[in-house]
This record gives structure tokens, C-alpha cells and sequence, in this order.
């Protein structure tokens, strides 16, 4: 057991609040960026696009449905947490319609559009369980939002077989509810933000070390839910590798599983609950792996003349365990596409020579950074490599959350921008990344509404979570949105997913399943896997309330 209710008890603010974002795009508006000439110059030579914005509604140009519920269900739920934690205000629901995948955005522009039909935030484990309670016998479907960062459309406010569906969101869960300096354990609650986690830990003198690009904005239990993987991963692992315990309320019951760090007795129950996406129980703590804050760092970059040669070299780091934090490698597309800023990346063309930029990054005290900085260059200069030393590795970490302003700005000009990942072994990666850029860029030059010729497709490419048998690869594809960019986007998706499925590979690493990886499921686990998952999921969840259309087929 990682807490006890008490323990575990909300100390946010008692009211609904505003999500850390925008409804409409990523992040805050004080942080929107605008393109580059350079860029500008690229998109617009590139896909035949004018540049100019297209016009977009505000939130009060937009209609939401009525909420389906009546006067009785709002005042039960008010009678759970009060009444100044339960909306259904059209505006806070509709900050709560989705997560932020491009079909999300896109969908944003709509000035009719979906949402659940409240927003509850409780404050205690035991209101959540009343919710649930409440929810199961009133036929209410639950959507758990801690962020709303989410890609895949495990955010949609889908009612399935349902009456209405309530958006439960739990920023009020935002403390550090234990620390155990001695085994390095902190106990988070689940709607902790990135940073505000780093503050918490840091104050006491640890750290937790999860940086993934929606660092900012995602929550802890947002984490845990998706198998979220951070950009340090190559030093502290991903964040299901950091937890040792969790507490998941479940309409059946709660779940308090941990902190002991392994164990043989069974099945290890917090990898079920990991990755569930809301569907199984609504996390509200987790037990993490921390580390005393890193006192030195040495960044450091390198260029290869190939994406074929740098892998090899990534893959003898990893293999030989060198120790980066950080170890990534973009191929020759995304390192071309980030030459095109000029100083984005700190390093000049004639530097790079045509090849790709490889990032690595040590941390810890400064001796074992020199060691491992040492022992990782010696490993890459045998592979081929040359240092470009600290510059664009530093620029790189300068600006590593800022990619999704720059989608933001690309779509209001008409070019689409979306990404997606997966992971095979490492003798698979050349024909996965080969097979998923094949697929992205036929799909997306067959006709289109408003592009009979299609598009040219720009897709990009990098290595940013190894291991010693395989490696993720992550794809950004940038082209010209037709008249239907829904239904664009849906075809070329389908067909890389088609690819990775045909390569073997995972369907995903860490943006999670979703609505939009569900029907690629099976062909991963099989139907005894899809049948194990229908199985827990009946046990925890009979009356199917938590979020339904999302992770299980």
C-alpha cells in the first residue's frame, strides 16, 4: 500500500478551474510562436502554400450541445464534491472535448463540436469512488483528464452505450504526498503537473528525471495511464520503469499496490494498471523511483554521414551501456528541416555536410559525467562520428518543448503537421523507417478534396528511446491540407499504421492506444491478449463506465 485515503487527499483549490492550455492549440498563448522566413520559405516552395492565416473561431463562437444531464444528476454529484466542483458550463466542457492530437485541433475550428456533458473535479479517493458509484448505476460514462495532452483520442468525450458522459478532472490531486529520502521514493499525486513535480522534488532534493515534450502540461496520473516515455529516458528508463506502487479507484474497489520494487507473488498488477488509460480504475497516486538532483551536465553533439550510420553507432552506445541521459538522432529530413533555422540547432550546413545530428546528454556528479561523456565518445568515434561539441546539443535542449507551437503555427496557415511513433528491434528499424515514410507519402499524394494532385509529403524522422535489443522511431510528416483534412490525415494515418503492423512492430511506444490505435490492437496481443483485457475489464469495471471506445477492442 502506497497511502492511506487520508494521505492521498487532494490539496488543489475546491473549484473547476481552467486547464493548463488553450482549448484551441498547445500550451499558453503568451508562448505561440511564428514561422520562421526560412520555414515560411520551406512550406511554401515545398507544398505551394500561400502562408497566410486561415480564420479560426473563438470559444464563444462555438456551439456545444446541451448537457444530457438532468437537474437530478447535477445535483447528485454536487451532493459528492459540491456544487462548486461540478459545471456544465459549454465553455468548460469544451476545454475538456479532447486531447491535442492535429485531428483534435482541427476539429477545434468547428464552430459545432462535441463534449462531455460536465465537468466534475473531486478533492478525496472517496468522492472518486462515490462518482463511480453514482456513475455505474446512473448509466454515466467517466473520461479522466489531468492534462489534456493526450494524442490518440483517449480524451474523446464518448458516451458509448451510455447515457452522458462527465469529464473527471483531477488537477486537485497536485501534491507531494510522501517522500522516502532513504529509498528514494516519492509518492506524487496523479494530478501533478511536470513541472510542478520537478519543483516539489527539487525543494527536498531529488528528482524525478520525466521529460517527455508534454512536460509542461501533462500529469503524473496522465503519465502512468499512457506509459509515457521522457526525452532522459536513455538514463532514468521510461515512466513505467520509475513506478513502484499505485492507488487506482475502480468501481469495484480500490487498488494499493506496492511500494516494494519487485516481487514474486503473481502477476505484476501495477503493469496492468499502467497503460489502462482510464479504462480499468482512475489512478490518483503513484510511488516513483527518484534520484538526488543531478549536481553537473555535459551535453555534447555529433554528426554522421548517414541515418544508417548513426544508428549503428546509437546501437553500440546503448549495447556497450556508455550511460547517457539523453541519446537521440534525427535522419537526414529532420536534421535538413532544423538546418533551415538558422542558429535553431547551433550548428551550420557546412558543419553538418548533408549527414544527420545525433544529441547526447550525462548527468551526475562530474566525474562519472566524464567517464561516461569519455567511454561514449570513444564508442562513437568508432562508429564513424565527429563531435560538433555542446552548441546544438544545448540549442536543442533550449527549445525542447517547443515543436507543438510550431504545429499550431503551421496549421493556421493550411500545412498539416502530426506525428507518430512505434518501436521494433534494431535489426527492424532500417525497413520500419523506410515502409512508414513509404506509407505517409503515397497516402498522402493520392487526390484529395481541393488537391486533385495530392500533396508532396515532408517526413521526418528520429531515434529518441533505445534500448539494447530495438529502438522507438518517431515520425513528423508536414504537408498541404486538402478541403477534408479529417479525412486526409485518417487515410495516411491508416496506411502507416497498416506499414508498422506488416514490420512487426508495436502499434505504439508511448503516445498510448487510445480510440485511435484500437483497431491495431489485436493484431499485437492477439485475441487471447484482447480477451485477457475484456476479462480485468469486466472484473474492475462491469457496467463499463470508464471510458469506453478507448485502448480495448
Amino acid at each position: 500500500m502506497i497511502a492511506p485515503p487520508s494521505a492521498a487527499r487532494a490539496h488543489g483549490s475546491a473549484r473547476i478551474g481552467l486547464p493548463p492550455m488553450q482549448w484551441n492549440a498547445w500550451g499558453i498563448a503568451e508562448e505561440a510562436t511564428t514561422l520562421s522566413p526560412a520555414i515560411l520559405d520551406l512550406v511554401r516552395s515545398a507544398l505551394g502554400v500561400s502562408g497566410d492565416p486561415r480564420p479560426a473561431p473563438t470559444i464563444d463562437e462555438v456551439t456545444v450541445a446541451p448537457t444530457r444531464l438532468a437537474d437530478d444528476d447535477r445535483a447528485a454529484l454536487a451532493d459528492i464534491v459540491g456544487s462548486d466542483c461540478v459545471s456544465v458550463d459549454p465553455q468548460d466542457r469544451l476545454r475538456r472535448a479532447g486531447g491535442k492530437s492535429t485531428p483534435d485541433l482541427l476539429r477545434r475550428t468547428a464552430t459545432e463540436q462535441d463534449a462531455p456533458d460536465a465537468v466534475v473535479a473531486p478533492g478525496t479517493e472517496d468522492e472518486i469512488a462515490a462518482i463511480l458509484t453514482w456513475c455505474a448505476h446512473a448509466g454515466v460514462a467517466v473520461v479522466a483528464f489531468g492534462g489534456g495532452t493526450g494524442v490518440v483520442g483517449g480524451l474523446d468525450p464518448d458516451a458509448g452505450r451510455h447515457r452522458a458522459v462527465i469529464s473527471l478532472d483531477l488537477h486537485r490531486f497536485d501534491s507531494l504526498v510522501d517522500l522516502d529520502a532513504t529509498s528514494g521514493i516519492a509518492v506524487l499525486g496523479a494530478g501533478v503537473s511536470g513541472p510542478r513535480a520537478e519543483k516539489l522534488l527539487t525543494e527536498r532534493g531529488f528528482s524525478l528525471g520525466h521529460f517527455p515534450q508534454s512536460f509542461e502540461f501533462a500529469t503524473i496520473g496522465g503519465f502512468a495511464a499512457t506509459r509515457s516515455s521522457g526525452q532522459d529516458s536513455a538514463g532514468y528508463g521510461r515512466f513505467d520503469d520509475m513506478v513502484v506502487g499505485l492507488t487506482a479507484i475502480t468501481p469495484r474497489g480500490t487498488l494499493r499496490l506496492g511500494p516494494v520494487a519487485k516481487s514474486a507473488a503473481g502477476p505484476d498488477l501495477r503493469q496492468m494498471v499502467l497503460g489502462s488509460e482510464g479504462t480499468l480504475g482512475i489512478i490518483t497516486a503513484v510511488a516513483l523511483r527518484v534520484h538526488p538532483t543531478p549536481p553537473h551536465a555535459v551535453n555534447e553533439a555529433w554528426h554522421f554521414a548517414s541515418f544508417a550510420e548513426g544508428a549503428a553507432a546509437v546501437r553500440a552506445v546503448v549495447q556497450r551501456g556508455t550511460g547517457p541521459t539523453v541519446l537521440r538522432l534525427s535522419d537526414e529530413v529532420e536534421t535538413g528541416v532544423n538546418l533551415a533555422s538558422p542558429g535553431a540547432i547551433g550548428v551550420s550546413d557546412d558543419a553538418m555536410a548533408g549527414g544527420v545530428l545525433a544529441i547526447t546528454r550525462f548527468e551526475g556528479d562530474e566525474s562519472l559525467c566524464a567517464t561516461r561523456r569519455d567511454l561514449t565518445a570513444e564508442t562513437l568515434l568508432a562508429a564513424g562520428g565527429t563531435s560538433l561539441g555542446a552548441a546544438p546539443a544545448d540549442a536543442w535542449e533550449h527549445g525542447r518543448f517547443r515543436a507543438p507551437y510550431l504545429r499550431d503555427a503551421l496549421l493556421a496557415i493550411g500545412v498539416g503537421c502530426e506525428t507518430l511513433e512505434t518501436a521494433t528491434t534494431w535489426a527492424g528499424v532500417p525497413a520500419l523507417r523506410d515502409a512508414v515514410a513509404a506509407a505517409l507519402t503515397t497516402a498522402l499524394s493520392r487526390p484529395a478534396d481541393g488537391l486533385p494532385d495530392g500533396s508532396p509529403a515532408l517526413v521526418m524522422c528520429h531515434i529518441s528511446h533505445t534500448y539494447p535489443t530495438g529502438a522507438s522511431l518517431y515520425f513528423t510528416v508536414v504537408y498541404r491540407m486538402g478541403d477534408d483534412p479529417l479525412a486526409q490525415w485518417a487515410a495516411a494515418k491508416a496506411d502507416a499504421c497498416a506499414a508498422i503492423v506488416a514490420e512487426g512492430a508495436t502499434i505504439t511506444h508511448h503516445h498510448a492506444v487510445g480510440a485511435d490505435h484500437r483497431p491495431y490492437l489485436s493484431a499485437e496481443i492477439g485475441e487471447v491478449g484482447v480477451e485477457m483485457l475484456r476479462a480485468v475489464k469486466d472484473a474492475l469495471d462491469p457496467a463499463g463506465v470508464l471510458n469506453p471506445g478507448t485502448l480495448i477492442p
